[in-house]
């Protein structure tokens, strides 16, 4: 009779599961951090063992939930930061020479990273592939040209095309 009971006992904890709280991504199962739950086995011959997981106690879940809190206060720091780089580069106009001809066509084109490159004498940081241009500016005037700063964060500066001046 006794070995009936620890049996039912161990199927109703198989169709429970147990809470684990993830120390790593696991994949098919959850990313760092997150509380699931798994079969005992699984648990105990794998996740545990591997140093991939540990049992969600009430002390681990306060942790985590205070990591996330600090985690959420540095991402939102850091999108304002960028938020307002991005409202200083809408006042910013990057100015590019080039070698046009009489009818303003380039004899080139002007890319992102000829863009990055005046953002960056500008005194903005910002990587060729965060400007989002259509394709080559290939004529001299202005351009509105996006950037894309952060995925939540969008901006635009005004880039000038001017002729190379002469050298005379």
């Amino acid at each position: 009779m006794p070995a009936t009971r620890t049996h039912r006992l161990r199927s109703s904890e198989r169709r429970r599961g147990i809470e684990l709280l993830l120390a790593e991504d696991v994949a098919n199962l959850g990313q760092q951090g997150e509380i699931v739950r798994v079969k005992p086995g699984y648990a105990r011959n794998f996740l545990v063992p591997q140093g991939l997981a540990t049992v969600a106690t009430e002390e681990n879940k306060a942790r985590v939930a205070a990591h996330r809190e600090a985690q959420e206060k540095l991402r939102t720091d850091k999108i304002k930061k960028i938020q307002k780089l991005a409202k200083d580069i809408s006042n910013y106009s990057a100015t590019i020479e080039a070698n046009a001809n009489d009818e303003g066509h380039l004899y080139g084109s002007v890319m992102s990273a000829d863009i990055s490159r005046a953002l960056r004498a500008g005194g903005f940081d910002i990587p060729a592939d965060q400007v989002r241009i259509e394709g080559p500016l290939k004529e001299l005037g202005m351009y509105t040209v996006k950037l894309q700063l952060h995925p939540e964060v969008d901006s635009e500066v005004k880039v000038w095309v001017v002729p190379v001046a002469s050298r005379g």
